[in-house]
């Protein structure tokens, strides 16, 4: 009787022993499938839509087009432009030592008094005509590439166009009027090449209040 007491007792701890487990584990499983739950909740949120992020991608590839785009328009103005400048100062350094041709050409035709042209006989005259010839066909050939000579005489003083070399007494004409050229100047293209040697007009009215005198007469 003892012996079937001890077995039944045995039974029990073991049926105990087994609901324990299950219990445990079924606790465990509940616990992990809560823990889950979170995370793939989180996983979800993170899932970027497809259309959306086709998009944004079509957005950044339109900027980065955009500025491309810019960058090389502003690489062919830049291009453009410095061809241009190549090719219409690549003569300046030549130009301006032509120009110190053309001056000496000048220097010694003013150095003929002109009672010795007018009495010159055929071979000083002819030698008078070759070099005035020498000196147009030069300045018509640079001229033709882009130097022209810069008008000075009766202009207002422009200090980027004119050197000041003296000033005349004249009250008849506006202060700072350029009334002589002592060397003419030349520009290439908006560039000067070297600017005029002038003399300006000292001690006549400013060139503002000139000109409204002569607005008044003709009015």
């Amino acid at each position: 009787m003892s012996g079937t007491n001890s077995k039944t007792v045995r039974n029990a701890n073991h049926s105990e022993d087994v609901m324990t487990d299950d219990t445990k584990k079924n606790e465990t499983d509940t616990t992990a499938a809560e823990n889950l739950a979170p995370e793939a909740a989180t996983e979800a949120e993170a899932v970027i839509d497809p259309v959306e992020a086709l998009k944004a991608e079509n957005s950044e590839l339109r900027d980065r087009f955009l500025r491309l785009a810019a960058e090389m328009d502003n690489l062919r103005r830049r291009t453009e432009r410095d061809v241009k400048d190549a090719k219409s100062y690549a003569v300046t350094s030549f130009a301006r030592d032509m120009l110190a041709v053309s001056d000496n050409l000048r220097r010694a035709l003013d150095t003929i008094p002109e009672e010795a042209r007018a009495a010159a006989d055929a071979g000083l005259a002819a030698l008078v005509e070759g070099v005035e010839m020498t000196e147009r066909g030069m300045l018509a050939t640079l001229e033709r590439h882009g130097v022209r000579k810069i008008e000075a005489e009766g202009q207002k003083f422009d200090p980027n166009f004119h050197q000041a070399m003296f000033e005349i007494p004249n009250p008849e004409v506006p202060n700072n009027t350029v009334v002589q050229v002592v060397q003419a100047g030349y520009a290439i293209g908006d560039r000067v090449l070297r600017p005029a040697m002038v003399g300006v007009a000292k001690g006549g009215p400013k060139a503002d209040a000139a000109a409204e005198q002569a607005a008044e007469k003709n009015g």
